[in-house]
């Protein structure tokens, strides 16, 4: 009976080890790409540059987008991180289009059955004579905790604000934050921080078939991170992208997108030299 108990007792400590280092995992990928929480899906701009992109709207990282949408859209999004299925992200959105505001409706959930992430959010965005859009995006964020004598839910209530404007016909200027009064999670032995993030970004059409998009995000506590990137359409059916990315390494993209009638495709995919492959697909449909 001693001896059954032993190897309950250790495949209990095993299994434990294993929730542990799948959380420090989370933790160092959150820390080592703080610019954004991991439950924050990724745009689907190469590098993440999608501050100043009014077609193509992503519901955490750029609202005012949301004032663009002509009629209803929905989208639905995977992302990988390093070829771990504990650092997936998996998200949904649809956009309505209404005669006095645009409504967003964006949900993510990010994690495993240990610890994991979600992110719900209610945007409302106006596009003012096509020359300026703002949006507004009030979410609530929660995690969960799983300790040896509780496990529960913790959340908070948190903004996004973007505005971006066409200084002229072939130049487009966006800002946008993420969490600016910097709400956090506190519990009664740790505070959970959400990165609050600063991002200024600009879109130039060399041509109707090719853009190139530039961004600079700042969050509280972290370094810069500079992202630039070009997304050529060579056909109708299909757009080409490559850009990069620099914050403390310099990360590589490559990305494409496939459109068929009110199908819209992408797929994108990032290399960091040192914590491997980072991988999207969204699928998406305009009514």
């Amino acid at each position: 009976m001693n001896f059954y108990k032993g190897i309950i007792f250790d495949l209990d400590l095993f299994m434990n080890k294993i929730h542990s280092t799948f959380l420090l995992l989370t933790v160092f990928f959150g820390y080592t790409f703080g610019q954004v929480a991991p439950v924050v899906p990724s745009s689907t701009s190469i590098a993440n540059t999608s501050v100043a992109v009014q077609n193509e709207w992503n519901a955490f990282q750029n609202t005012s987008a949301l004032a663009h949408i002509e009629n209803m859209e929905a989208s639905a999004q995977y992302e990988n991180r390093f070829m771990l299925k504990e650092l997936s992200t998996r998200s949904i959105q649809a956009g309505f289009h209404t005669k006095y505001a645009n409504i967003g409706l964006a949900f993510s959930y990010h994690g495993y059955s240990v610890y994991n992430e979600m992110i719900g959010g209610l945007g409302l965005a106006r596009n003012f004579g096509d020359k300026f859009s703002m949006g507004v995006q009030f979410n609530y964020y929660t995690a969960y905790f799983s300790a040896a004598d509780e496990s529960r839910y913790r959340g908070t209530v948190l903004t996004q604000f973007g505005v971006s404007s066409r200084i002229f016909p072939k130049f487009t200027v966006g800002f946008h934050t993420f969490n600016p009064f910097q709400s956090s999670i506190k519990t009664e032995n740790t505070t959970k921080r959400i990165p609050s993030i600063f991002s200024i970004g600009t879109n130039y059409e060399f041509a109707k078939n090719l853009v190139w998009l530039t961004q600079i995000d700042k969050e509280v506590s972290s370094n810069f991170r500079f992202a630039t990137g070009f997304e050529y359409t060579m056909i109708e059916q299909l757009t080409v992208k490559l850009g990069a990315y620099g914050q403390d390494y310099l990360v590589p993209a490559l990305g494409l997108g496939v459109h068929l009638g009110r199908f819209h495709f992408n797929m994108n995919a990032e290399m960091h030299p040192q914590l491997g492959l980072n991988t999207l697909g969204n699928l998406k449909y305009r009514f």
